[in-house]
Formats: structure tokens, C-alpha cells, sequence
């Protein structure tokens, strides 16, 4: 099955991400576009799930926003999260068919593309029962929260490559107390992979496990006409 991916070589703001998931979810509900897959990084935003609990924020709405830091009400599954540059946050806009046909298979393909991508780079990592997301020994390093919409996906997983981590220390990560929170950096240290290194990891991960044999663009290159206004907003 084929199926497109769009990346971002520019932190962007999480509204405009949101933006852009809108656009694409409404067109493959519309079947105008085939499955595609968002990978972009964020600009500092902490983020509430529709299981978001305030009493998880460690500072005043004011406090965030002096350090810089948007925090945003989303749509998606979970609890609380920390976006930033140096996390790869990849938005599948899926219609949800076969080894992924429901919640539960679409959460564990997810887990399992953060983990291959994690043994790409020579680090173990697992699941944790009861728990979403994947983890290493060091600490969570992929945290997942996704909805569907008439069975197409938006929102999905973060994926922790050298960002600055301080900004998990202003929130309960996924509301997970005294759990720590892992990148790659901070496992591999000086030996930490590029960013586009890992990005491409987690794409070609993807293409198996998902199942969708990616054309891959870039959202400042040449794109399909179909697709351009829909990430360009124009």
C-alpha cells in the first residue's frame, strides 16, 4: 500500500501542526489524499491530553509562558506531555485497516516502530504492562497519544532524540510519578545520532510495520499538488 510522509526541517508551532493534522484528517476521510504521515518537530509547548490533569503542571500558565514555553489543551489521547526541538513527533493520518485495525494493534505498531528505531542505534527498548509508550533503562523515551476519527488516526507518538529535557521537569510526564524521562543524548551521550539519521529510522520502520510503502517528501520541496494546500494552508 502506498502512502505519503511530509517532513518539517523547522520547528513549528503546535497550533500550526494541529492545523495541518486537520487539513490532511479531513481530506483521507474524504479519500482525496492516501494515508500520510507527519514528522516535524515542535517550538516549546506542553501539552494536555483528554486525560490531562492541571494538578501534572508544575508551573502557572504565566510561568510557562515567561520560560517560553505555549501549553495547549489537545484532542489526543493521554495525559501530559513536553514537545520540543530535538523530539521527532510523528502524526500518522491513517485509515486504520489490518495488523492495525483497532486501538489496541494501532498503540502496539507504534511502540514497536519506537523500538526498532531504538535497536537501530544500540539501545534495548521496551514496553511497560499497563503503560503506553516505549522505555529504556535510562527513562521513558516515547510517549503515544493518538484518537480516531470515522477510523482515521491523528496525533501519535513522540520520540526523544537531543532535546533539552529540563522542560519534562515543569510537568508529570504522562502523569507518571518519580518516572524519568530518557533521549537518545542522554543515553549515547557525544555518540547520539543526527536528527535526520533517527527521523529516517523511524520512517523506515514504519513502511514494515505499518504496512505502506512511503513517497517522501519534504513540506519545502515539491509535493503533490493535492497536498500542498493542505500543509501550506494556502
Amino acid at each position: 500500500m502506498n502512502a505519503w510522509s511530509v517532513s518539517f526541517n523547522k520547528p513549528i508551532s503546535y497550533s500550526a501542526g494541529l492545523e495541518i493534522q486537520h487539513r490532511l484528517l479531513k481530506a483521507r476521510q474524504e479519500n482525496k489524499i492516501p494515508d500520510t504521515v507527519l514528522i516535524l518537530q515542535h517550538q516549546p509547548v506542553v501539552t494536555l491530553g483528554n486525560r490531562g490533569r492541571s494538578n501534572f503542571l508544575l508551573k502557572t500558565e504565566a510561568e510557562y509562558k515567561a520560560e517560553g514555553i505555549d501549553l495547549f489543551r489537545a484532542e489526543r489521547g493521554g495525559d501530559v506531555t513536553y514537545h520540543a526541538p530535538g523530539q521527532w513527533v510523528l502524526y500518522p493520518i491513517l485509515h486504520l485497516g489490518g495488523n492495525d485495525a483497532d486501538s489496541h494493534g494501532y498503540l502496539f505498531n507504534l511502540e514497536q516502530i519506537a523500538i526498532q528505531t531504538l535497536a537501530d542505534f544500540g539501545i534495548k527498548g521496551f514496553r511497560k504492562e499497563g503503560k503506553s509508550g516505549a522505555w529504556t533503562e535510562a527513562g521513558k523515551i516515547a510517549a503515544i497519544g493518538f484518537r480516531l476519527k470515522k477510523w482515521v488516526s491523528f496525533h501519535g507518538m513522540s520520540f526523544n532524540v537531543s532535546l533539552d529535557l529540563s522542560g519534562f521537569q515543569t510537568i508529570v510526564p504522562c502523569g507518571l510519578v518519580g518516572e524519568p524521562v530518557a533521549s537518545i543524548q542522554t543515553i549515547l551521550g557525544k555518540a547520539c545520532p543526527e536528527m535526520e539519521a533517527v527521523r529516517d529510522s523511524l520512517l523506515n520502520h514504519f513502511e514494515v510495520i505499518c504496512g505502506r510503502k512511503l513517497e517522501r517528501f519534504d513540506a519545502e520541496g515539491a509535493m503533490p499538488a493535492e497536498l500542498v494546500p493542505l500543509v501550506s494552508g494556502s
